[in-house]
């Protein structure tokens, strides 16, 4: 009995030292994946490019409603964190440990942001230790709502809409301040999975991912429940 526990404590000590063997190469690739693109264009060059795009849509002329259900559906922790949330982080391990695959990401909008500034949609560790670091660098440089904006206009909606302003007139024939409640929960339930969400179909799907939005804007204290119903009954 005394030689399996001592075998089963190297084994553990074995798993620990290999765990944290890889854990350092997938910091450093990620280090060197960031230091690769950063190099190629630096992050206020990249940024006043985005700015510079025709329909670019400033944080005044977003909805402060599309921003609250922005927040609510995809980063609730967003005014608490510096760009990586480790209690996500946390909380993603967990879930993909459980089912041996990366379901889940625990990403920040800045995260996004970064992810949609200069990272494939691949989902890799390499991958996202570069987008978070790329994140914190952003966060060190900018404000909250220089964030905000800059994600509201560079997300994928679907059918081809990138940014806030293609959407709004895509889907809607309206700018972004002109959007009424029920389209901006619409609206912000998209970039999770813009091909199945589609509007140009409103189906089942779209009518409960804008009710998740609806209900995690109840949750955090940006709409009240009698607004939420009422919106959720909208014709």
């Amino acid at each position: 009995m005394k030689s399996f526990f001592k075998f089963l404590k190297y084994l553990v000590i074995l798993v620990v030292i290999v765990i944290l063997v890889f854990s350092i190469k997938i910091f450093n690739d990620g280090k060197k994946l960031y230091k690769s693109k950063i190099e190629e264009k630096p992050i206020a060059t990249k940024i006043e490019e985005i700015r510079n795009k025709e329909n670019y849509v400033t944080y005044e002329n977003i909805p402060k409603t599309y921003i609250n259900a922005m927040v609510s559906i995809e980063d609730h922790r967003f005014y608490k964190h510096k760009g990586v949330d480790i209690q996500s982080i946390l909380r993603a391990v967990v879930t993909d440990i459980a089912h041996m695959s990366l379901v889940e990401g625990g990403s920040t909008l800045t995260q996004q942001l970064a992810k949609n500034m200069y990272y494939s949609q691949e989902k890799s560790f390499v991958r996202k230790v570069a987008e978070a670091i790329t994140a914190t660098e952003i966060e060190k440089n900018y404000s909250k709502e220089d964030i905000l904006e800059l994600y509201a206009n560079v997300v994928y909606f679907g059918s081809g809409y990138y940014g806030i302003y293609d959407a709004s007139m895509g889907y809607f024939n309206k700018k972004p301040n002109e959007l009424n409640l029920d389209e901006i929960t619409m609206l912000a339930g998209l970039p999770n999975a813009p091909s199945v969400y589609s509007l140009n179909n409103k189906t089942e799907l779209s009518v409960q991912r804008q009710n998740m939005v609806i209900d995690a804007m109840v949750k955090y204290d940006f709409l009240s429940k009698e607004e939420a119903d009422k919106l959720k009954n909208y014709e």
